[in-house]
Order: structure tokens, then sequence, then C-alpha cells
């Protein structure tokens, strides 16, 4: 079975096992192992499977096997193109393709045969994202990131006989990278949205990918420019404008933001309803898998289909009724290490994204816990980030709950403490309306940002307090303009991880206790 296999490539040949439903999912890894893809489907497909989430570092085809490995820069990288991809299923050339994470931890390929390819392909992808070059197929002048290049894209959508809401609009976008605001608005009569990426890059993909697209068949065409704004001030959080990393926003102008029966027409999961879907013979033309599962791949050789779903956003925001129960605030956590974990440890990790009322730790299978958050935007934000990560040496994964809310036990039931209710901590993060925590929400990351830190405490200090925590310490920062807080960069993602866990709020002295939060920076 494995003789057309190159030698070297398979650590112990798991990969290639032949899959039998579920097999028990290997730990992240960097590389990722696609399956069941299609023969003629090129290099550069391949790996623009892979960019929407960070650099690919190496590929290796197995074209006989309908196989293909992908190296991420960043295990981090790799975790984040997983879990997007559980829910809602890539496609190359119209089929659909499989991936999970690979036994190998990194792909060595410098000594096989018909490599020159894909690593042609990979120069080719990295000149791109580094601005040097033009991507192929794309007329040479709209081709190249020019420095300077915005990360604001202004769309104007042609031929509008379906009302197109800023939920369809973050959900195609999405697809290329986080989106952090939208603003749309009605000039010269035409529907015009200015959109704002995290990075120019995603900006420049998303335009080459979607310019002169339609949304739903032979309507709504996308017309795609940069803009020359290259930050967007959002004031109010409606259905005409809203910024993903501000939950805190208004609404304004006593605007309701996409109220049930314009959300249940246009917004919610498969986004057209079947009555405009099938209306008229309007079937939506870039993949709307719920609608009618067509998939049609935007442009050959681009990321593949705009499959959207509601599973599709990368972004910071629940849309009303995606996944789970529509609005649902509970998560069921699974995975869990039932040695290690703790109520008090899912608090504090969960409220990084939102404000933790209950907890509750399965009494009979203690590795599943609910957690209730503030709201259900705030269970979204919590799963997108926290699902997938390692804690405790195991992979962590959140879903929607189909809970309402944690029940406490009753007086004398049996409990051993598995059931806490948070709902008036003093921890929480984001009680305060327009509170800057709002600001700094990021995925977890190796550097933590440590804050409220006192002025008798030294470098040493807190080298030390986080080496005792059993954590190695990569790196130390003091901020230069504040000495109360500073930058701790450690091993991995999973030490910082448990690292924020055990020393948020700890006690420094002189009424200080430290903050920990993850860092979007590297030290």
């Amino acid at each position: 079975m494995n003789n057309s296999t190159p030698t070297g490539v398979y650590a112990n040949g798991n990969d290639n096992k032949k899959f039998k439903g579920d097999r028990p999912p290997c730990s992240p890894s960097r590389v990722l192992h696609l399956r069941k893809i299609p023969s003629d489907v090129t290099e550069a497909e391949v790996i623009s499977l892979g960019l929407p989430f960070g650099k690919v570092t190496n590929l290796l085809m197995l074209k006989g096997k309908s196989q293909a490995f992908l190296e991420m820069a960043s295990e981090e990288a790799a975790v984040t193109m997983v879990n997007y991809y559980t829910p809602v299923t890539p496609h190359l050339r119209s089929q659909p393709v499989f991936i999970q994470y690979s036994n190998h931890r990194e792909l060595k390929t410098d000594n096989l045969p018909n490599q020159a390819r894909a690593q042609a392909a990979l120069q080719a992808v990295s000149a791109v994202q580094s601005g040097s070059l033009a991507l192929p197929g794309a007329p040479t002048n709209e081709g190249t990131i020019l420095p300077g290049q915005s990360p604001v894209l202004r769309i104007i959508i042609e031929n509008l006989f379906y009302p197109v809401t800023l939920e369809v609009l973050h959900q195609i976008f999405s697809k290329f990278g986080t989106v952090l605001k939208i603003i749309t608005f009605t000039k010269n009569n035409q529907f015009q949205a200015l959109l704002q990426y995290a990075d120019p890059v995603n900006a420049h993909y998303a335009k080459m990918a979607l310019d002169g697209q339609n949304i739903y068949n032979a309507c709504c065409t996308l017309r795609i420019d940069f803009s020359k704004l290259t930050s967007l001030n959002v004031k109010y959080n409606n259905d005409k404008s809203r910024d993903f990393t501000r939950l805190d926003l208004p609404t304004g102008d006593g605007q309701p933001s996409l109220e049930p029966p314009m959300a249940a027409a246009f917004g919610a999961p498969g986004i057209i309803s079947s009555p405009y879907a099938g209306a008229a013979g309007f079937a939506p033309a870039i993949g709307f898998h719920q609608a009618t599962g067509i998939s049609v791949p935007a442009v050959p050789g681009a990321l593949g289909p705009l499959t959207i779903t509601s599973s599709a956003v990368t972004g910071r925001m629940a849309i009303p009724g995606a996944g789970g129960l529509p609005g649902n605030s509970v998560l069921l956590v699974t995975n869990l290490n039932p040695d290690l974990i703790t109520p008090h440890g899912l608090f504090i990790l969960f409220g990084v994204y939102g404000d933790v009322h209950r907890v509750k730790i399965m009494f009979n299978k203690k590795e599943n816990a609910l957690v209730q958050m503030a709201d259900a935007s705030q269970a979204q934000l919590a799963m997108n980030h926290l699902s997938g990560q390692r804690l405790y040496g195991k992979v962590l994964r959140a879903t929607l709950s189909k809970h309402q809310a944690v029940q406490l036990p009753r007086e004398g039931q049996e409990d051993q403490g598995l059931t806490k209710d948070f709902s008036n901590s003093p921890l929480h993060r984001f009680k305060k309306p327009g509170s800057k925590n709002f600001q700094n929400i990021f995925p977890p990351s190796a550097t933590l940002h440590l804050s409220n830190i006192p002025p008798s405490v030294t470098v040493d200090d807190l080298k030390n307090l986080f080496t005792e925590a059993g954590c190695s310490v990569k790196a130390f920062k003091f901020f230069q303009k504040d000495r109360k807080m500073a930058l701790i960069q450690l091993g991995s993602v999973e030490e910082a991880i448990q690292a924020l866990i055990e020393l948020h709020n700890h006690d420094l002295g002189e009424n200080h206790h430290l903050r920990v939060s993850f860092s979007k920076s590297t030290i």
C-alpha cells in the first residue's frame, strides 16, 4: 500500500490508513494532511486553501493517492485553518476536500523527486505576500501588493435585485481573512460598502477573487476597489455599520440591529431563506450550502468556492442564528483534562473573551463542561478563539450547547464543587460599557500582556513567577512609557494559556493584582 509513497515522508504511516468514520484526531501540528484532492488540481490551488490563515511554508503533493501535505508557518495558523474548515468543508474544482492534522511535525522534502513545481508555487505565493510579484493570471497592474496599500476595500453592488445585508458581506469577505469593520451606505442610487481587513494582504486576495463576481445568480455583482482610507471609524453597531472588534458600541439612531423579520429573511444560516433562493429562478451563485447545496468555484485557481455557511465567520461577531441555538450563550466544552481542570480555570480562560456567569463540570464525565457566557456574541467569540487550542495536554473543543442556561445544584445535592456561579465576580473584564478590554481581544498566543504591575516588582520577580508556574520564559520587556505593563514570551501557546489561568489576578503585593491577557505583539 505504501510503495508509491516517497520514503522519509511519513513518520509512521498513520496518515495513510483507510479512514473508517472518525478516527481519533491527531494532536495539532503545523503540518496538515489533505485527502480527496482532484487529480487535475494545481499546487497553487492547494496552497490557496492555507493562505487566508497565514504563511504556507511547504507542500507535498501525492497525486496518485489524491492526497497532499501542507505545512503552515505556525501551529496556531494550522489550528485556525482546521477550526475554520471543520464546519465548512473547503472545495477544490467543486469537489469537497478533507483536512486534518498530520502526525508529522514538519515536512522534509528536500531530496524528493518532483518537488520543483511545489517549491516554485510556494516562492510565487510568498513573493505576492511580501508584495514583490504579481500573481499569475492577474493583470500586472493590479496583481502587485503595493507598499502602503490600504486594508480597506470600497465595494459597489450592481444589479441589486435582492437586499444584500451587512451579514452577507461579512460572511463572503471573511473567507479571505479577519474582517474588522464594515460600513454600508447608498450613494448615487447605488448600494456601497467600505470594509476593513486586519491586513492589506487579505484585502488584496479578496479583491482579486471577488471583483466582478455575482453574489446570487445573474444579479448583485460585486465591483471592488481599494479605498483611499486606511482605517474606518465606526460609531454604531447596527444593520448599517459594524465594528467587529467593539461589541460594546451603541446601536445609535434607535435603529434596530437586524430585527427578526429581516434577519429571518436574509440574515441567518444559509443567508437566503428558501423562498428567496428559489424565487424567479435566482439560485445563489456563491455556494450557499444550506440554501441549495450549489457551490460554484469563484475564479479558477482562486480560493475555491465561496462556500457561505453560518460557520464561515472567522470574525468576531455572532451572526444571528448561527449554529446551535440562535442566540445561545451556553458552550459545551469537551476533551478537557479531568485531573487538572477546575470551574475557576474555565472561568478565567473563557473570561478572556466575555463575562462568564456559570461553569458546570459534568459530574459523571469530568472531561466535559458547560460554560455560560453573558450573551451569544461572547459565546461565539470564545468558541472561535478557544476551540482547537491545547490545554493540559489535550485539544479542547467548544461548540454551542443545546442548554439555554447552566442549572445550579439543588440544596443538599452532591456536586463536589463542580458547578460554580460567577455572575457577581469582580474579575469580569467586560462589565463596563466602552471598556478598553473590548479593543484588546486577541487569539491565544505564546506572548502574554501583563498589566497592573506595582513599581517595586522587578523583571526577575516576574520571570521567576512564571518559571515557578512551570513555564519557560523566552523573552520579557517592560513597556517604555509605562512600567505598569510588560510583555512576556513563553515556550508555547499551551504554556501561555496555562500561565494565564494560573496567574491572572495573582496578588503581587501593594494591593496590586496581576492582569494577564493574550497579546498580538511579539518581543
